[in-house]
């Protein structure tokens, strides 16, 4: 088994940390080191990311976002943890 020095990177910048997502290719199988590195961004959660840039947002609209955000993330919990 050899390791190959390539590594395939995408940085992320989050209220000023730099965060590397690093993925390690080996015995060139590079379409397996895409679908690792596509895992570790959906878990990021850098494609939903992505698509909240591609267009400005206005803060008033962004709070309420969150906001509703917030609270089926609490109320997805509350059901897991009423079972």
């Amino acid at each position: 088994m050899q390791y190959s020095l390539l590594y395939v990177k995408s940085c992320r910048l989050i209220k000023g940390l730099n965060l590397t997502i690093q993925v390690t290719v080996k015995d060139n199988n590079v379409e397996q080191a895409l679908r690792n590195l596509k895992k570790k961004m959906q878990r990021e959660g850098l494609f939903k990311e992505m698509k909240l840039r591609k267009h400005y947002e206005k803060p008033s609209l962004r709070k309420a976002r969150e906001k509703e955000e917030s609270i089926r993330r609490v109320r997805k919990l509350n059901r897991r943890n009423n079972y």
